[in-house]
């Protein structure tokens, strides 16, 4: 039976239209499909593409984004050959019906060289998909021609070394379906950026967008409510790590079709809209690595309901300390990723993670979860990659240990870093053998472990990385053969692993990257096989008491970056090979033994941001720098002469400049570091400065925390302005020559913590001001020209925080600032946990100061949390010690030696039961020494000389210590400890007698008894009152008031001479 007309005619229109919808179709497909016709390629195409061949060179190494991220690479233009068909070329197709190249795939073809505007690429004017992807364009700026590709639905030029900011043209690629130009700024100078005009034209014409990936694009100029213009029916849209800063978009709800979103690695704060909950096909959602934006409880919850088709949730960084842990339980079952790092979550862990049966990776690491792990983690059977590090008080069980290493046989990431592991005992330990032979990654850092870590875990054939540093108590033997040839981590910091430097387990480590053996148990090291290791990127050695000189043969290491030898005993000059390493980013040569001058050749190394060289006996003047690279530079503690290079103040980027203690630094400060906006950091002290201090240096930059520019001789004024909200925590001018008076501007620096302004010619009254700093610990104002009263506070709370207050050898005078005493409440009570004083700001900074401690002058390189100090001594205080002084129990230390004070020591005294060293000498101090001071135990210092004491001295387990010294100049004291017997309770005469008790006959001479004596007292006290009265009432006569009152003068600076010449002999 044959076919009617119609049958035929439909089956014809069938089969054209299939022909039509299959040469549509063909330009996205390979090349190979269009293998069926030949020679289709047309000719100006073939001649662009080669042309665009010619223009790159092919790298001889993958490029180094690719290997990193395992991206396979080949010279796709390799089989590009004249005179053959372009559209059966590697990563080419055609469209099979004219011949035009459509379609264009380069990703990962190692190509190399500089992507110009005038490039025959951009003459393939039917593209439709381009994908330049993972190839080095040198920094290339992106052509504004991209723009001419009018047909382009697909572009991808991520991870290419692109570089510039993104031209207006982009947005006039109408068809565009997909965007991509991620991943440029890990390898350019100058990133891929958006300008607020650009960004806005793409969003608004780019309609038909569906993925939108901008990743490390710099949108720091973007305002992010501009992402709402963006087309509704994206699917996919990440903007990981652009710089992008404010709120969140409150409108997010509106894409209803995103399956995929990424806002990782910005400056997003505040609370996250409630909306994300519409959100309702997300498959992945980041918010990670933002500046703390806050997720509420209700927003969460709903977060977790909503979002049903959920597979990966990453919110590490997100505040989510209100958010109750028990509530993870409502997100989907089929989740198979879950990252909650360092989100301040709190509590114990959930005892249901079971029902995560899909869970691959799992990141609860960095928050301040509590109790044991749970036993059910157990029946995480998927997981690949498992992170608990870094919570405070999180421990496991034996049990629970034994379970995780039997059951999760698919791990290849584990760790347990800062678990308390110590009840794990040997025999359970053990088990970690039962690990998969697939694990590549364990880290067991600091969890307390103890005794013989088992070898057959250093064999494991997959091993990438291994931390097992900070357990002190964890010894073993590392192997030297039948290593996992992969192994690219190894850190044994702080353990007792003994480890053979020795060529047999070099030969073995050949792909090692990164390599930390600080402080660790080397045995028969031969430093010079190092060299052998040419992929190391970082090798820390530190703390090891290695002597010598460094080994030539590190100069194999070209791809060294970091290089940690600090805390050893290296010798010799610093070598000139250092130079050679041009990959050097960060050198730690402190604390060594090096001598000769530092090599001008190091500061010529183009990448080198960090170099500590401090504590050495390097010598000479500082080589000009010859790269503005640097953000942190440490030259103290050795002994470099000259001026400060001017090319210090040019590195912009400088967050640490350390240079102290070097004495023979001379010159100006030169008003250039105004320029460092960026300091952290600042410390020129205990050189041989000059000049004045820059007008500047209290308002160029608001992340200063550290100022110190002690023991100098500089010479002018403070700085007159701090200008408001900035960081600076730790002030120290001590020791130069600086005038005038103290700013009142200091209360604008709210974070102030130290401020020692001691040994130089400050003329001013006491700075009130001052008791306004909410966080002022230590205040030195010695030596200075300081004068007037201290009367007391003027606001609520003054000093409270004050540890330290010396305000000695100054002019102050009238009664002691008993209403400070007060409120020191800081004095009041004792740190319970000592620590050295540092800034917070930049924590690696520890606190320094010079004072003087139990009678000598100390320079305290550290300040411990727990001291505390009120020297009020040489000034011209008056009257009595006030009781309320009793009140500061915390006190170590209490001079107030060389002043006029008056009365006796109050018993109150005795309660300052930490008290270590105790000053009232040279003094008007009368009366018995109180019984209370002998119960002092921690007073190791006592001195109460050239006062007016009478009586016993107290004895006891510390008062038996003292010797006469700190007794002396009161004649009237009694005791072993001045030599001198006590007769009974009461104090001798200065001339003992044997004359009965009560008989007073002979003290005034024959004639005189004691009722003679009384009678003329008496009259003489009333007859005395009556004149002085009318004398002093009326100024009449005038001779005798003048007489009085110059004897009265007289005998005021003779009293004064003699408390200065008794501190005088002291000192």
């Amino acid at each position: 039976m044959g076919f009617s007309l119609p049958c035929l005619s439909q089956s014809l229109s069938f089969i054209l239209l299939l022909f039509h919808f299959h040469s549509t179709i063909s330009s996205p497909l390979s090349s190979n499909y269009s293998s069926s016709s030949s020679h289709l390629c047309a000719h100006r195409q073939s001649l662009s593409l080669l042309q665009f061949k010619l223009s790159f060179s092919i790298q001889s190494s993958p490029f180094w984004f690719a290997r990193n991220y395992q991206y396979d690479q080949y010279p796709k233009t390799g089989s590009w050959k004249e005179g053959t068909d372009c559209c059966l070329w590697d990563g080419v197709t055609c469209d099979l019906k004219t011949g035009h190249v459509t379609a264009l795939d380069l990703s990962c073809s190692m190509l190399y060289g500089t992507l110009l505007p005038n490039n025959s690429l951009f003459s393939l004017h039917h593209l439709q998909q381009l994908d330049l992807s993972f190839n080095d364009f040198n920094s290339s700026h992106i052509s504004s021609r991209f723009g001419q590709f009018s047909n382009l639905t697909h572009l991808n030029l991520s991870g290419s070394d692109l570089a510039g900011q993104v031209p207006s043209e982009i947005s006039h690629l109408s068809k565009m379906v997909s965007l991509d130009l991620s991943w440029n700024d890990y390898v350019s100078v100058e990133p891929i950026s958006f300008d607020k005009l650009s960004f806005d034209k793409l969003v608004r014409n780019l309609t038909k967008l569906r993925e939108l990936d901008l990743s490390l694009v710099n949108m720091s100029l973007v305002v992010p409510d501009s992402l709402m213009n963006l087309s509704s029916s994206l699917s996919s849209f990440k903007l990981n790590y652009c710089r992008l800063k404010g709120k969140l978009p409150s409108s997010m709800g509106k894409f209803k079709h995103l399956q995929y979103l990424d806002l990782g690695g910005n400056d997003f704060t505040g609370s996250i809209p409630y909306d994300f909950d519409q959100l309702t096909e997300l498959v992945s959602l980041r918010l990670s690595f933002n500046f703390y934006p806050s997720l509420e409880p209700i927003s969460f919850d709903k977060l977790v309901r909503n979002l049903t088709k959920l597979r990966e949730l990453d919110l590490s960084w997100v505040n989510m300390s209100l958010v109750v842990p028990d509530s993870f339980m409502n997100l989907s079952s089929s989740l198979s990723s879950l990252k909650l790092n360092h989100c301040r979550l709190q509590g114990k862990l959930p005892s249901s993670m079971g029902k995560f049966k899909h869970l691959q990776y799992l990141d609860l690491g960095g928050n301040d979860f509590t109790g044991s792990i749970p036993y059910d983690f157990k029946q995480l059977t998927e997981l690949v990659s498992l992170g608990l590090s870094s919570n405070n008080y999180l421990s496991l069980e034996p049990i629970s240990f034994h379970k995780i290493v039997q059951n999760l046989t698919k791990l290849r990431e584990l760790d347990l870093g800062y678990v308390n592991m110590s009840l794990v005992s040997q025999k359970i330990f053990n088990s970690l053998t039962n690990l998969s032979s697939s694990l590549s990654s364990l880290s067991l850092w600091s969890c307390g472990l103890q005794g013989k870590f088992p070898g057959n875990i250093f064999l494991l054939p997959n091993l990438e990385l291994l931390d097992l540093s900070y357990n002190e108590g964890l010894i073993g033997s590392f192997p030297s053969s039948n290593l996992s040839n992969v192994l690219s981590l190894l850190d044994l910091s702080n353990t007792r692993i003994s480890v053979y430097l020795e060529n047999d387990l070099i030969s073995n480590l050949k792909s090692l990257e990164y390599i930390f053996l600080r402080n660790c148990n080397i045995i028969r090291s031969d430093l010079a096989l190092l060299g052998n290791l040419t992929k190391i990127i970082y090798l820390d050695l530190s703390s090891n008491n290695f002597i010598g000189e460094i080994p030539s043969s590190l100069e194999n290491l070209v791809h060294l970056r970091y290089l940690k030898l600090d805390s050893n005993k290296f010798m010799g000059q610093i070598p000139d090979f250092l130079s050679s390493l041009s990959n050097l980013r960060s050198l730690h040569l402190y604390g060594n033994l090096f001598n000769g001058t530092i090599p001008s050749s190091l500061f010529a190394l183009p990448s080198l941001y960090y170099l500590d060289l401090h504590n050495n006996n390097l010598i000479g003047n500082i080589s000009e720098l010859q790269h503005d690279s640097l953000t942190y530079l440490d030259l103290s503690n050795n002994h470099l002469r000259g001026p400060i290079p001017s090319s210090i103040f040019k590195q912009e980027n400088l967050e640490v400049l350390i240079l102290e203690s070097n004495s023979k630094l001379t010159g100006e400060i030169s008003s250039s570091i105004c320029k460092l906006r960026f300091l952290h950091v600042l410390d020129l002290s205990n050189n041989s400065l000059s000049g004045s201090t820059p007008l500047c240096l209290g308002n160029f930059s608001n992340m200063l925390s550290v100022l110190h520019l002690g023991m100098n001789n500089l010479q002018g004024t403070l700085p007159s302005t701090f200008s408001k909200d900035n960081s600076l925590e730790y002030l120290n001018l001590n020791g130069n020559e600086l005038e005038g008076k103290i700013p009142p501007s200091i209360i604008n620096c709210t974070m102030l913590e130290v401020l020692d302004l001691g040994n130089n010619k400050i003329e001013d009254a006491f700075p009130y001001f001052l008791e306004t700093l909410p966080k002022l610990q230590i205040l030195v104002l010695k030596s200075n020209k300081l004068q007037g009263f201290v009367k007391g506070p003027t606001a609520h709370n003054s000093f409270s925080k004050l540890q330290i207050l010396d305000i000695s050898d100054n002019d102050f005078s009238g009664s002691l600032p008993t209403g400070y005493f007060n409120s020191l409440e800081a004095m009041m009570a004792s740190d319970q946990i000592m620590i050295y004083m540092n800034a917070t700001n930049y924590s690696s900074y520890v606190y320094s100061i010079e004072m003087t401690w139990k009678g000598v002058e100390i320079e305290f390189p550290k300040i411990q949390s727990t001291i505390r100090i009120l020297d009020l001594s040489k000034n011209n205080f008056i009257g009595e010690i006030p009781k309320v002084i009793g009140k500061l129990k915390a006190l170590q230390q209490l001079n107030l030696s060389h002043n006029s004070l008056t009365g006796q020591i109050q018993s109150s005294l005795g309660n300052l039961t930490n008290l270590e060293s105790l000053d009232l000498s040279s003094n008007l101090l009368t009366g018995r020494i109180p019984t209370q001071l002998a119960g002092l135990t921690f007073l190791a210092i006592l001195n109460l000389s050239h006062n007016q004491f009478e009586g016993r001295i107290p004895s006891g387990e510390q008062f038996n210590t003292f010797t006469v010294t700190s007794f002396e100049g009161n004649l009237g004291l009694c005791g072993f400890q001045v030599l001198k017997e006590c007769y009974g309770d009461e104090a001798p005469s200065l001339l003992p007698s044997s004359f009965d008790e009560g008989d007073d006959s002979t003290l005034f001479g024959d004639g005189f008894g004691w009722k003679a004596v009384t009678m003329g007292y008496v009259c003489g006290f009333v007859f005395g009152v009556a004149t002085g009265y009318v004398v002093f009432r009326t100024k009449k006569p005038s001779w005798f008031f003048r007489m009085v009152e110059d004897i009265w003068n007289l005998k005021s600076k003779k009293t004064k001479k003699n408390v200065d010449r008794c501190g005088a002999r002291r000192n």
